[in-house]
């Protein structure tokens, strides 16, 4: 059978009752094919459980208003299957929902069912129970593996079947996802890799979706599966077949965020460089990596280290605002390539060499009409080109996009969208409240430290962390006795080095129930080394080390059996001529923590006696537990909590978990740039902000989690921190900015053809989220203002026009003014003029 009869036979969606809305995906070697029609498509990552079910809806809109035609997420195993046959599709884990809800705001949807999932999500995405199985290998040609992944793909595609999901019964899913990553780490898995691959391809096909299925970063996908690329360029890549798509499932927005590191941030010119190459190329979908990345609530950030926030620098921030000008130019791109459409699904691009790194690539739809892209990859020099008889200005690092081969309608290093003044959304003071909590009256409940009798365990030698806890808890303790034989001059202590391995992630250490050291790994490499000097009584002596996890790895070859815990400890006397290694010894063992046990997180124990409270709260103690109580701030957006004044721990809301946190843990000094250069290739550590301060210090409340009269908020503590200095925030508006040039193009969409485009006007537009409105003017220019959002000021040449603006403007959700003499009067004849406004909005 030939590949076309292949994919014939896979792709095909039948109509099998009367009444049905048929829909029909294939593909060709140009795009997707939709009800026997090329499209070209914009698609963005939204991880269902990573927000509430409540505001799905909102956020999907936004992703929708934003230009996106589909909806991209992957499936998490491990929430959906926690204990093996007990499956679990609740709460904000309800798939259905979810694509249910994509289906309703008339977008499409990309299930990416894996089920490996990588995603920064614990275990990436595999429920921890599949590692015990015995004899059991993942992602290779092991059948114990297989038959459980075969049994969940299955049972996911049974479950969209039965809604009525796919696009031939009607319902949104056009393309499934089978595997992830997997070309990455292959040849790590030898001819069992190349088996295995062979092996998830089959099995996806015979799963009769009627959609196609695609694999990412993955060379050697079988036909009919579409190989695809991930990455922060894909103008380059070509698929394995001519007879296949050039599709992009992973453009990667930002990057995610870990624990002791800066905050990584992708600028806008930069992305919206990356998309229009990949179109110019011939690409025809592509998906934002993330569009909106949400929260890793409870304990299912992955690892290691990986933080709380996901924000991911995405167009749609962590709260679910509209990020800008990142969305408002991603809108504008995708307007101006949606103009281009007919031309991009009617033929393959001409290419026409216009300079040193200067090219154009030209879609015909007939001889005499046709769309072009202009591209300067230059990572410096500006350029001026010359294409079908006219001038155009390139500047470097980006691409014109010109729908009738003559007027350019967006350009990616023109950035006209309006801006935030803050780039984070709980920042700013005029649109911020503030609700200290150090009037709440604080309660504590201190931890013993070590093991107790009720839950520990002794066993010779030093385990393993995984496979002792199971991932029931961070949380192990090692507990050990030292034993001191000679005499000591009473009143003195023997005092020794202790030398301590650990594959990771962190450890509190012990001796007598004193704190004497910390240790701790960061997200490239987990395992760390501690060396103390401590002091010795005669006799026995305790030793007790709480190892912590912070995330179970997700990504990299066999990283399923990555281990974690200690490994190593050895006592030396100080001359270093003598050692005892502890390691082979008895050890006694406890998974998780003595609140664990108790429920201390629980509702059910907030008015409990255990609790104490005094006129002295205890500040910077290890290994304690605090509860306050306090009255949700009036509105209906989301709420941040600020644990700036915390070490490290875990916090929730109610009982809900907020994740963990650790503002203790310092990004490095060195590193950041006040201003980032979006020219050249951008990687992960090319723009950082935040360096030598805590990679987070606001976590997320869903407005869900909080309701009227009294809420309950419990941490618990490992390191020392003052909760006396916590903070609630909530957003009562927002400040934006725009600063537009009568030189700018008009808007991408206002262009229609056969007209004069250059002739009309550029504009200025403001808009404020759903439900705010503009409420006040900051500032108003038309001339030559000088400086930036937030610090503008008149120039030389200046029109104040904050009547005309405050006319235009107050009141309305949005607004919008034409860059014009004739609008704003003109202040200065013959000299090029711009128009920034600053705005405020409010509920």
């Amino acid at each position: 059978m030939g590949n076309k009869d292949l994919v014939l036979l896979v792709l095909i969606a039948v109509c099998v009752f009367e009444g049905c809305y048929c829909k029909t995906v294939t593909y060709d070697h140009r795009a997707l094919v939709i009800d026997g029609k090329r499209r070209v498509l914009q698609s963005g990552s939204i991880h269902y459980p990573r927000s509430m079910p409540e505001v799905w809806p909102e956020i999907i809109r936004k992703s929708k208003e934003g230009g996106l035609d589909v909806i991209e997420t992957y499936v998490f195993w491990n929430n959906h299957e926690p204990v093996r046959g007990e499956y679990y599709f609740e709460g904000r884990f309800d798939l259905v929902r979810f694509v249910k809800t994509v289906q309703e705001a008339g977008l499409l949807v990309h299930l990416r069912i894996g089920p490996y999932a990588c995603a920064e999500w614990n275990y990436g995405g595999f429920p921890v129970w599949l590692h015990f199985i015995p004899g059991i290998q993942f992602r290779t040609t092991n059948d114990l593996f297989k038959n459980e992944m075969k049994r969940f793909l299955a049972k996911i595609v049974s479950l969209m079947k039965d809604a009525n999901l796919f696009a031939s019964q009607g319902g949104p899913i056009i393309l499934a996802q089978v595997e992830n990553e997997y070309g990455n780490v292959e040849w790590a898995y030898g001819v069992g890799g190349e088996l295995y691959v062979k092996w998830a391809a089959e099995t996806a096909v015979s799963l009769n979706t009627s959609v196609p299925w695609v694999m990412c970063q993955q060379e050697d996908a079988p036909d009919p599966i579409i190989n695809t690329c991930n990455g922060f360029y894909c103008d380059q890549f070509t698929p394995n077949s001519p007879s296949k798509p050039k599709m992009w499932t992973e453009n990667y927005s930002g990057w995610f965020l870990a624990f002791g590191n800066a905050i990584p941030y992708r600028p806008v010119e930069d992305l919206a460089f990356s998309v229009a190459r990949f179109f110019e190329t011939g690409g025809t979908f592509q998906n934002y990596y993330m569009y909106f990345g949400g929260t890793n609530f409870e304990r299912t950030a992955g690892g290691p280290l990986v933080a709380t926030s996901y924000d991911y620098d995405a167009p749609l921030d962590e709260y679910g605002f509209i990020r800008q000008p990142k969305w408002g130019h991603l809108r504008d791109l995708h307007k101006a390539i949606k103009q281009c459409e007919e031309f991009l699904i009617s033929s393959d691009p001409t290419y026409l060499k216009l300079g040193k790194n200067l090219e154009a690539h030209i879609y015909y739809r007939t001889s005499n009409e046709c769309a072009a892209f202009l591209a300067n990859f230059d990572s410096s020099l500006d350029a001026n080109v010359t294409f079908n008889g006219n001038s155009y200005f390139l500047p470097a690092w980006s691409v014109s996009i010109l729908p009738d081969c003559k007027n350019v309608i967006f350009n990616t290093a023109k950035v006209v969208s309006q801006r935030n003044l803050h780039g984070v959304s709980f920042s700013g003071t005029t649109s911020v409240n503030e609700f200290s909590l150090a009037s709440s009256a604080w309660s504590w409940y201190k931890e013993e430290v070590g093991v107790s009798s009720n839950h520990s365990f002794i066993k010779p030698g030093l385990l393993e962390q995984i496979n002792t806890t199971k991932d029931n808890s961070d949380y192990l303790w090692y507990t050990t006795s030292i034993n001191v034989k000679e005499s000591i001059v009473p009143g003195q202590e023997k005092e020794a080095f202790l030398h301590i391995g650990s594959l990771g992630h962190a450890a509190l250490v012990f001796v007598n129930k004193r704190l004497v050291g910390f240790g701790f790994g960061n997200h490239e490499d987990a395992s760390f080394n501690l060396s103390e000097k401590i002091s010795l009584n005669q006799g026995d002596n305790t030793l007790d080390i709480l190892s912590m996890m912070i995330g179970l790895q997700n990504y990299g070859p066999w990283f399923d059996i990555a281990g974690a815990g200690i490994y190593s400890v050895i006592l030396a006397d100080l001359k270093k001529t003598s050692k005892d290694d502890l390691s082979s010894g008895q050890w006694t063992y406890q998974v998780g923590v003595e609140g664990e046990y108790i429920g201390l997180d629980k509702i059910s124990l907030a008015n409990s006696s255990l609790w104490i409270q005094g006129n002295r709260l205890p500040v910077n103690r290890s290994l304690i537990w605090y509860k306050a109580t306090f009255l949700a701030p009036e509105g209906k957006g989301p709420l941040s909590l600020d644990l700036a004044s915390m070490g490290k721990g875990q916090a929730w809301v109610n009982g809900q978990s907020i994740g963990r946190y650790w503002p203790a843990y310092l990004a490095p000094s060195t590193g950041c740039t006040t201003n980032c250069d979006y020219r050249g290739a951008y990687d992960a550590s090319k723009c950082l902000r935040n360096c030598g301060q805590p990679a987070q210090t606001l976590y997320h409340i869903p407005r869900t989690w909080v309701h009227s009269g009294k809420n309950l908020l419990v941490l618990h503590e490992e390191l020392g921190g003052d909760p006396s200095k916590i903070s609630l925030l909530t957003r009562t508006g927002q400040e934006v900015c725009a600063h537009v040039s009568e030189a700018d193009p008009p808007p991408a969409d206002s262009w229609q053809p056969n007209l004069e485009f250059m002739s009309q006007s550029s504009q200025v537009r403001l808009t404020c989220e759903q439900g705010w409105h503009i409420s006040m003017i900051n500032f108003a220019s038309f001339g030559t203002p000088r400086g930036h959002c937030g610090t503008f000021n008149p120039g030389n040449c200046h029109a104040n026009v904050l009547s005309v603006v405050q006319q235009a403007c107050i009141g309305q959700e949005g607004c919008a003014i034409p860059v014009s003499t004739a609008r704003l009067g003109d202040p200065c004849p013959g000299v090029l003029k711009s128009l920034a406004i600053e705005a405020l909005c409010s509920y």
